[in-house]
């Protein structure tokens, strides 16, 4: 029986303490690409390849996370936490039925954030599943899912990581707030990334009181609530302030994170940051 809530003990938080951050790939981990971000005024990212690839034959991450870390800190940006790679599914899917998948993810996954937590970097956010899924195949793929998110989570704190698991849309894992606390209250020192244009069957503020205290992290973008559309806030269907206020309630103090504004100038980001935050 999955959880209906979880219970923490958190005080009012403020916007104005939320730093402006956003999502970036591998293109961008070059010493021009880190001043125009330092220029515009976003001094925090998080590294994300959706493909495990590119962490191996762009990045060489393994090896160079410290001197990707040092590169960025030299352009006056701090890479504060890392998308783990969540395809191909084949491969690395948590739910997935084949155990030598599952024992891969994890595999994978280990080696990536003991990069991450040598080269300081604190954050790592990992997805649940794949897709598409029936119905009926939700409660074994969630135990499934379960089992490999918690190694990966035992083996993220052991490098002094927090994993924050991402909420996620249409058949995926966690697409609704019970499903997340399915997770949540059986491995403890996991976390969670909120994604406002995720939720496509609860509603956002919904979503983010019922996890409360757990959310350290986000990835902000709109929506138009029929499928995820990565717009820029107050492009889509999205109710901000009541997001805003709610994430406040429940005593987030992480970074405004934008995972959205794909090929935008980085100026254009930092200006929607200022009209939401103020």
């Amino acid at each position: 029986m999955i959880p209906k809530s979880i219970k923490e003990v958190t005080r009012m938080s403020s916007r104005q303490t939320w730093p402006l951050a956003l999502s970036v790939g591998p293109a961008a981990m070059n010493e021009e690409s880190l001043r125009q971000l330092s220029d515009a005024g976003i001094a925090h990212i998080e590294l994300s390849s959706g493909a495990v690839a590119p962490f191996y034959n762009e990045l060489d991450f393994p090896h160079k996370a410290k001197e990707i870390v040092s590169l960025a800190r030299s352009c006056g940006v701090t890479v504060s936490s890392v998308h783990l790679p969540f395809g191909p599914f084949s491969e690395i899917d948590p739910a997935h039925r084949d155990p030598a998948v599952r024992a891969h993810a994890v595999e994978l996954q280990t080696e990536l954030l003991n990069a991450a937590g040598d080269a300081g970097i604190g954050l790592c956010v990992i997805h649940p599943s794949g897709e598409p899924y029936e119905e009926n195949e939700r409660a074994e793929r969630l135990e499934l899912a379960a089992d490999v998110i918690a190694k990966v989570t035992d083996a993220a704190s052991s490098a002094g990581v927090t994993l924050c698991l991402e909420n996620l849309p249409r058949t995926c894992l966690c697409r609704t707030s019970d499903e997340m606390l399915f997770f949540l209250n059986r491995i403890p020192d996991l976390r969670v990334v909120f994604d406002t244009n995720h939720s496509l069957r609860e509603d956002n503020v919904h979503y983010i009181r019922a996890v409360g205290a757990k959310i350290v992290t986000l990835h902000v973008s709109d929506y138009d609530f029929i499928d995820e559309k990565h717009w820029l806030p107050l492009e889509g269907k999205n109710d901000w302030p009541a997001i805003l206020n709610a994430l406040e309630e429940v005593g987030y103090a992480g970074r405004f994170l934008y995972e959205s504004g794909a090929g935008r100038p980085y100026r254009d980001i930092a200006d929607n940051y200022k009209k939401l935050i103020g």
